[in-house]
C-alpha cells in the first residue's frame, strides 16, 4: 500500500487528487488550513474507499506549521507520493501589491513545495522509489498574461520540477510538473476575477484525471489543455538546443560594438 501526502487537499484541485488516490488505493496525509473541511472528507474517503487518511492541519505560509508538515515527510511513516498543490494568487498588479502580499504569496508557492520537496526526496532515494507531482500553470510559460508575480511563481515550479527530474529520475524518483489553464477553482475569487468572465474554464476533476493520465505514463510535464503536443515538442526541442551556442568565450556578434 502506498501513501501520499497533498497540500491544499480541503478543495478543488487537492481533494480530487485525494478521492482519485483514495480509488486507486494510496493511503493519504492531508492537509490543508481547514480542519472541518479535511475531517469531513477524511470520513467520506475512509467509508468510500477504506483507506487510512491523516489529517494535518498547517498553514503553509507560517514558517512553523511548515516545518511540521516536512518533519512528517522526513519521519513519519513513509510517503511516496508528494503532491505539492497548494498554491494562491494575489489581486492586482506587481505596482499595486503589499511587500508582505508578496512576500506570503512566495512563501505559500515557492519556498513551501520546494522544502516538501527537500523534506521527501531524501527517503525516496533511500527507497528508491517515489513520486513527487507539482502544479504550477500555464502561465509560468506565458508570463505576460496575468498580472504580478503569480507567473513567476509558476515559472519556478517548471524549472525546478524540470531540475529535479535531471538529480533524482535516475535514482528512482519521478517528478511531474502539472500545468493547468483556468481551471474552476476558488483561486479566482482570491485574485479578485469573476471566473463567469472567463471562457474555456476546465473543471477540476477533468484536469486530475487528465494529470493522472501523465502520470500513468511518466511524462515530465503535463498540459490538460493542449490539444497539439507538437507545440510543446518543439518548445522543448529548441530549449534543448540553446546550451550548444551557449559555450562561446566571446560575446555573441551581434553585441560587439564595432560589428
Amino acid at each position: 500500500m502506498s501513501t501520499a501526502l497533498i497540500t491544499g487537499a480541503s478543495a478543488g484541485i487537492g481533494a480530487s487528487y485525494a478521492r482519485r488516490l483514495a480509488a486507486r488505493g494510496y493511503d493519504l496525509v492531508l492537509v490543508a488550513r481547514s480542519t472541518d473541511k479535511l475531517e469531513t472528507l477524511a470520513g467520506d474517503l475512509r467509508s468510500s474507499f477504506s483507506v487510512e487518511v491523516e489529517v494535518l492541519t498547517a498553514d503553509l505560509t507560517d514558517p512553523a506549521q511548515l516545518g511540521a508538515v516536512a518533519d512528517r515527510l522526513r519521519s513519519g511513516a513513509a510517503i511516496d507520493l508528494l503532491i505539492n498543490n497548494a498554491g494562491d494568487s494575489l489581486p492586482g498588479t506587481f505596482a499595486t501589491a503589499k511587500p508582505d502580499g508578496l512576500q506570503w504569496l512566495i512563501q505559500l508557492n515557492v519556498t513551501a513545495p520546494t522544502l516538501l520537496a527537500s523534506a521527501a526526496v531524501a527517503g525516496m532515494i533511500e527507497r528508491g522509489n517515489g513520486g513527487i507531482v507539482n502544479i504550477g500553470s500555464v502561465v509560468g510559460l506565458v508570463p505576460e498574461y496575468f498580472n504580478g508575480i503569480y507567473s513567476a511563481t509558476k515559472s519556478y515550479i517548471l524549472t525546478f520540477s524540470q531540475g529535479l527530474a535531471a538529480e533524482v529520475g535516475p535514482k528512482g524518483i519521478y517528478v511531474q510538473a502539472v500545468l493547468p489553464a483556468a481551471t474552476r477553482t476558488a483561486i479566482w475569487d482570491r485574485s479578485g476575477v469573476d471566473v463567469a468572465t472567463l471562457q474555456n474554464v476546465m473543471e477540476v476533476d477533468d484536469l486530475v484525471d487528465a494529470a493522472l493520465v501523465g502520470f500513468d505514463r511518466r511524462e515530465g510535464v503535463t498540459i490538460p489543455p493542449l490539444a497539439d503536443a507538437a507545440l510543446w515538442n518543439a518548445f522543448e526541442a529548441a530549449r534543448h538546443a540553446l546550451p550548444a551556442s551557449f559555450a562561446n568565450a566571446v560575446p555573441a556578434e551581434r553585441y560587439r560594438i564595432n560589428v
